[in-house]
């Protein structure tokens, strides 16, 4: 990309309002060392190939699992393609348009090449809300800045694609649109050395050492994934669970082969009465709610009087591979109602349940009902589903077709792989969880930063094999615990049956449990519910601790379930408050029961310690 004289001896600065320093930074300047560089590159791109067909060769490793997916792709995108081919003039229309836009965008560039406009390059660049065109040659650098133009005009012209195939059922819309917003994030031009700015100086600068280093981590990723792709989003070495993280004093009083119950310690001289249970995924590790002890969401429990009891879940084998739903609530929940009881002496506990552990404690306090079982007063639901009609993007990889896969692949493993559901998950969000890390680790060839919350992030756990296709069939296929048909203990379910007062907390930008799917399930419970909305999304709109000071939320007050109406109209009387919810979480608990006794030490009642907190457990790496 440097400047070369013509015939006549005139270079590109000759022209009147040439930039030629928009070029110098692309000039190859030591060709020997980039060749060699490559090589080298090229090496270990090669190792890391040989990594990924290693285990496959072995049968160690297979991507059956990614065949329900791929299939479900196919299908759906050929759907949309039929819908425009089967109409000649629709489908010149929509060539035409795209084309004619690109033609604007080649003018648009030839002017920029012969004196760029440096108003109209600023604007765009002020305007831009793109994190992967922040570089501001994207917009000043002719080359590049037809390239991004290319690429948005391409992405916005398969998005209007999608949202005007009419002749598609709601359902293939859907998927079609989700797959569309995967594709076009994959192929964006900041993915790619030559394409990127940022990568073609850096690689330039270090003589492709950039690129030698990328391709080395890459090997290490494929190998610490054992033939998969363990993409690192922070630098692990700085992490360890007992250690920087998950420090709450506190100490393992029960233990079965399902989980671990820890119980805390206190901080204060009296706590109250009620005791406070948490139930948090077992998709992930509890100690999102007790990363760094500013963040701690169980610390400042503990500080606040709660005697509190937290279940930490086993990382799954395929010695559990029978455990299903109806086990997680007797030897989980119930489990740790009884450890409460036997700890401390009372009868009746406030519950926690974060995410699917909602979900699952919403079934438990509808299996309690029936039953009889009063131990849980009053029940929180962090960012929890119970009705799963608008349950976002993951209901894309949830049809029959796809869950006979999962559930034929997990027969002989006797579970779903921890890396098979952190990909689920990161797909969510490829824009911020998967293409930037691509780019800094393998083209950049730079360490990601150390954050506290994507280590966690990546410390995945596996799932029971009945216990997920369960979930899946009863949730998000047949949506059947709305619909009172769930199956526990024998009969169906009923969330009406539920009478205890409930706090049912949604996140705005949720991605995995939409607000309003979450907003739904006021309607479903029998007493009162009061529904609070967060500001950010399904982690940083949960772990917000009030000393930080960010985002918001909003409340209108007490409700019963049956009178909640749309979330748009609740939004419109509801009161917006700046901070943390905590303390309205908190208000909430001591206006329900405000009664305190002297504090309690793990150890003090009928059970005796098995070890200090986190116990053992949360440590096991999947």
């Amino acid at each position: 990309m440097a400047q070369k004289s013509d015939d006549h001896g005139h270079s590109g600065r000759d022209f009147p309002g040439f930039d030629a320093s928009l070029f110098e930074a692309y000039a190859i300047k030591d060709p020997q060392s980039l060749m060699m560089n490559a090589a080298r590159a090229m090496e270990n791109l090669g190792r890391a190939a040989s990594e990924w067909l290693g285990p496959r060769e072995r049968g160690e490793t297979s991507d059956d699992l990614f065949a329900g997916p791929i299939s479900d792709f196919v299908k759906t995108m050929s759907a949309l393609t039929e819908y425009w081919m089967s109409d000649q003039k629709r489908m010149l229309e929509a060539q035409t348009l795209l084309l004619s836009t690109y033609f604007d965008i080649w003018m648009r560039s030839v002017q920029q090449a012969g004196g760029p406009e440096e108003k109209s390059s600023e604007a765009e660049m002020a305007a831009n809300k793109d994190r992967r065109f922040a570089d501001e040659d994207w917009f000043r650098n002719p080359f590049f800045s037809f390239l991004r133009q290319v690429y948005q005009a391409s992405a916005s012209w398969a998005d209007r694609l999608v949202a005007e195939a009419e002749g598609l059922d709601e359902m293939t819309k859907y998927k079609a649109r989700f797959y569309v917003k995967q594709f076009t994030a994959a192929f964006s031009p900041s993915n790619f050395a030559m394409t990127n700015p940022e990568v073609y100086r850096e690689t330039i600068e270090s003589h492709g050492m950039n690129l030698v280093a990328g391709m080395r981590m890459l090997t290490e990723d494929v190998m610490a994934g054992g033939g998969h792709l363990r993409l690192r989003q922070t630098d692990a070495a700085q992490f360890a669970v007992g250690s920087n993280l998950a420090l709450t004093p506190g100490k393992v009083i029960a233990r079965n082969e399902l989980c671990e119950i820890i119980q805390y310690a206190p901080s204060t001289k009296t706590v109250f009465k009620r005791p406070l249970v948490i139930v948090p995924p077992w998709i992930n590790k509890f100690y999102i709610l007790d990363l760094t002890p500013e963040k701690s969401f169980i610390k400042w429990c503990v500080d606040q009087g709660h005697t509190v009891f937290v279940i930490s879940w086993v990382n799954p084998d395929s010695a559990h591979a029978a455990k299903d739903w109806e086990s997680y609530i007797r030897e989980g929940i119930d489990f740790a109602l009884d450890t409460a009881e036997q700890a401390t002496g009372e009868k009746q506990v406030n519950a926690i349940g974060y995410c699917v552990g909602g979900t699952l404690l919403a079934a438990a306090l509808a299996w309690h009902a029936q039953t009889k079982d009063a131990r849980i007063a009053s029940a929180t639901l962090l960012t929890a589903q119970v009705d799963f009609v608008e349950a976002g993007e993951l209901k894309v990889f949830v049809d029959e077709e796809q869950l006979a896969v999962i559930e034929k692949q997990m027969g002989v493993s006797g579970y779903l792989a921890a890396s098979q559901m952190a990909a689920a998950f990161n797909l969510l969000r490829s824009s911020e969880l998967i293409w930037p890390y691509v780019v800094n680790n393998y083209l950049k060839g730079k360490a990601p930063m150390p954050f506290d919350l994507l280590y966690w992030n990546s410390d995945s756990t596996r799932v029971a094999a009945a216990n997920h296709a369960y979930y899946l069939r009863n949730c998000y296929l047949d949506n059947a615990l709305s619909a009172g048909q769930m199956k526990l203990g024998g009969g169906a379910i009923d969330l009406r049956d539920i009478k205890i007062p409930v706090y049912n907390l949604a996140t705005r930008e949720d991605h995995i449990a939409p607000a309003r799917s979450v907003f739904r399930g006021n309607a479903l419970f029998g007493g009162p519910v009061e529904f609070v909305l967060s500001g950010s999304g399904h982690i940083a709109g949960v772990v917000n601790p009030p000393s930080r000071k960010k985002y918001r939320y909003w409340a209108k007050g007490q409700t019963a379930g049956t009178a909640a109406t749309n979330l748009d109209g609740w939004l419109e009387n509801a009161e917006e408050t700046a901070g943390s919810w905590w303390p309205h979480w908190q208000a909430w608990i001591e206006a329900r029961d405000p009664e305190r006794v002297p504090a309690r030490l793990p150890g003090d009642g009928a059970l005796s310690p098995l070890g200090d907190a986190p116990g053992t457990y949360v440590l096991a790496r999947a």
